[in-house]
């Protein structure tokens, strides 16, 4: 873990989203310095399934060395982000760093995101962060820090970021658009940086989406809060930049990187808008008009060819691992539409009792539709395939829920060893 040296003692940093999380991971790095902390967030009591309020958000911070002033704030209101902004200069004297963390997703495709969505994402990621950075730039520009940080990727405008939910990359580019025109406009007086992870992150929502288990793949939360603290660091000329967490700690001297991990030695997601796994690189240079696919530093593999009956043979082994215990932890109906030799349409059945398997439409309507080639489903469900790099290259598209098509991860680990 990064150490701290207490730079931040007596800073203000006006944090959007840290009722939880990672802007409350954030906090709570800064506040082990003594700085204050104006935590803007919307929940004021506890959610079922998302525990953390600003006033618990507050105690911790107090607890951890800093102080705290909670505040209600939706980034879509802008008199609710003015009127933070005002106590806090009040209470503390100014602002000396902005954290714009607050962030909406749905990783749906056009048709099926819905209007009152795309609102919502676009008020809160691209609109809130321009609004809470306009409200704190006046006082930014009177600290002798003055930082904003914006939890936003790159801008890669490789196409394969937009195909599956063009509306969340929209509004996320939105935020790092905020990083480059805000850096040259105010460039010698507020340093403006984007940081994003290299790879997925645990948190209350990561569950939510996910389901149970998804967290043996993520890294804690530890790993956004010391790259920001070393970010905070930095003097104002450091600006303008597109952070990689793992890249700036390497940096800092970290070479363990399994201290950030929530089960060290287990494979890890990788994040979205980072062209770094091995089957992405070669999807993207396939994409390019005459380009020869090459994966460096990795050796050439001999291409699977699905023979017949194998994806019959693969809902065997599937049928042969249910149980009451895995219908009642997923609770979902999968329907697949394969393409290819011994394809056609297949249904999993994780919701009625002892669960089912078998060619054709379910008797129930599915809750999610994977479309993609037997080559692939058997490579995915063997574990030679990563579901999430099948989405995200395109080669699996996903119809109706998206929680529930994560939850389908879980098991397909679990016939890794058996397929």
């Amino acid at each position: 873990m990064l150490p701290n040296t207490g730079k931040l003692a007596g800073c203000t940093v006006f944090i959007t989203g840290a009722s939880r999380g990672i802007g409350k991971a954030i906090a709570l790095k800064a506040a082990k310095d003594g700085a204050n902390i104006v935590i803007a967030a919307k929940t004021t009591q506890s959610h079922p399934k998302l525990s953390g309020t600003i006033y618990t958000a507050a105690e911790e911070i107090e607890a951890a060395g800093g102080r705290a002033l909670p505040c209600i704030v939706d980034v879509r209101d802008e008199q609710q982000i003015n009127d933070a902004v005002e106590k806090a200069v009040e209470k503390f004297g100014g602002i000396d760093i902005l954290v714009n963390n607050a962030s909406a997703i749905s990783l749906t495709n056009t048709l099926e995101t819905p209007t009152k969505r795309v609102d919502l994402m676009m008020s809160v990621n691209t609109r809130g962060t321009y609004l809470t950075s306009k409200a704190c730039i006046p006082f930014l520009k009177k600290s002798k820090i003055a930082h904003i940080l914006n939890l936003s990727p790159p801008l890669n405008l490789n196409p394969m970021w937009f195909k599956q939910h063009c509306a969340y990359t929209i509004a996320k580019y939105g935020m790092s658009m905020c990083v480059l025109g805000m850096a040259e406009e105010f460039r010698g007086e507020i340093a403006v940086n984007a940081l994003w992870p290299r790879t997925a992150i645990h948190t209350a929502a990561m569950d939510m989406l996910g389901g149970s288990g998804v967290e043996s793949q993520c890294r804690k939360v530890d790993i956004i809060a010391d790259a920001a603290y070393s970010i905070f660091k930095k003097p104002k000329s450091f600006t303008g930049n597109f952070v990689i967490d793992e890249n700036i700690l390497k940096e800092e001297g970290i070479k363990n990187f399994d201290i950030y991990a929530v089960k060290p030695g287990q494979p890890l997601l990788p994040d979205f808008f980072l062209d770094e796994h091995p089957e992405v690189a070669v999807i993207k240079q396939m994409e390019s008009p005459g380009a020869v696919p090459e994966v460096k530093e990795e050796k050439p593999q001999p291409q699977a060819k699905a023979h017949f009956g194998a994806v019959e043979e693969t809902f065997r082994i599937v049928k042969e691992s249910l149980s009451d215990d895995v219908v009642k932890a997923t609770q979902a109906i999968y329907q697949f539409e394969l393409s290819g030799e011994d394809g056609g349409t297949w249904f999993l059945d994780l919701k009625n009792r002892g669960g089912n398997v078998g060619h054709g439409e379910p008797s129930d309507k599915a809750d999610v539709v994977m479309s993609m080639s037997t080559d692939d489903f058997v490579k995915m469900f063997s574990g030679k395939l990563k579901p999430t790099v099948a989405f995200m290259s395109g080669k699996l598209k996903i119809k109706g829920n998206m929680a529930l098509a994560i939850k389908l991860e879980k098991l397909m680990n679990q016939m890794n060893s058996r397929l």
